[in-house]
């Protein structure tokens, strides 16, 4: 049966990969979860220089989901080159770094001095970052930021390209519409939603931040709704996250078209989650007769009539 996936210059063994934020650098998991046996690692988000992220608190638990408010506190490039490639390098799966920053040239300058670097296989960028030039909006809320971001990026490499989207615009097919056109190999989504939870003992808000971004089971509906409207927006191929727990899960991000799915907050509960669903997918299939995983893309079995997404009937 044949599982994996070809994304611009990026081979994947399968369609299941871990998602930026929630796995660390690869190092902390693999003493609990074969991590050879995952299409991939999306690292945890690097920035040129280091960023000790947000005080606490800076996560909070909700019903069928978790907020965070980490603030992209990581190692920062140098480190990240010297003290985390090495061992990703050796892992047996492929590299996808993720790259946050809070300027267009800060991207360009993370991406080409990883540029340098054997071992990397692609780039996911966070756009759902602080722009500081514009007085800290998002650059994934602004269609025409977006498109910049990709452009430049384009430019400065031939490894594969992603883009990581926000669901919190109104429409997200624009958005990845806008990274199709300037080059991106693919698209992933969804980045979390903004939420927040509030102590009712101290009055205070449970996050240092007052609203984090909700990941978890409670947005998978949500997800499911935005990889199909993109998936009738776009041709290159989408990345599917949000709420992925089980393999029925990842089954479902295919069927309404995403080619290969991330599994990101399962990961917290349980560092094996992701082989679990690599394993329970090849099991599904290997049920279904399904010679090949890529069938199920798209699959969807929509009754005539319906409405176009982001409509309903009355």
């Amino acid at each position: 049966m044949n599982t994996s996936f070809t994304l611009g210059t990026l081979h994947l063994k399968n369609r299941v990969l871990v998602a930026s934020g929630t796995f660390g650098y690869g190092n902390e998991a693999a003493p609990y979860t074969d991590v050879s046996a995952l299409g991939g690692i999306v690292t945890k988000s690097v920035s040129q220089l280091p960023r000790q992220g947000n005080a606490p608190t800076r996560i909070a638990e909700t019903p069928s989901g978790m907020l965070n408010s980490i603030g992209l506190a990581n190692v920062g490039l140098d480190a990240f080159v010297r003290d985390k490639l090495p061992f990703l390098r050796a892992v047996g799966t492929s590299i996808i770094v993720n790259i946050a920053a809070s300027s267009v040239d800060e991207y360009c300058a993370v991406l080409e001095r990883l540029e340098d670097e054997e071992g990397i296989e692609g780039y996911e960028i966070n756009v759902s970052c602080p722009n500081v030039k514009e007085g800290g909006l998002n650059f994934g809320t602004r269609c025409d930021m977006t498109e910049a971001i990709t452009r430049e990026l384009r430019k400065r490499t031939g490894r594969a390209l992603i883009i990581k989207l926000t669901p919190n615009v109104t429409h997200i097919g624009d958005f990845a519409r806008a990274c199709e056109a300037e080059g991106a190999d693919a698209v992933s989504l969804i980045n979390t939603l903004v939420g927040m939870a509030v102590d009712v003992r101290t009055r205070r808000p449970k996050l240092s931040t007052i609203t984090g971004g909700l990941s978890g089971p409670a947005i998978k509906p949500v997800a499911l709704a935005k990889v199909y409207e993109v998936s009738k927006a776009v041709r290159i191929p989408i990345i599917g996250i949000g709420g992925i727990m089980t393999w029925e899960d990842a089954i479902e991000f295919l069927l309404v078209g995403a080619s290969a799915i991330q599994v990101g907050t399962a990961s917290f509960r349980d560092p094996d989650a992701a082989v679990r669903i690599v394993h329970g997918m090849q099991s599904y299939c290997e049920e279904q007769g399904i010679e090949d995983i890529q069938e199920l893309v798209g699959g969807l079995r929509v009754a005539t009539g319906v409405a176009a997404p982001g409509f309903v009937k009355a």
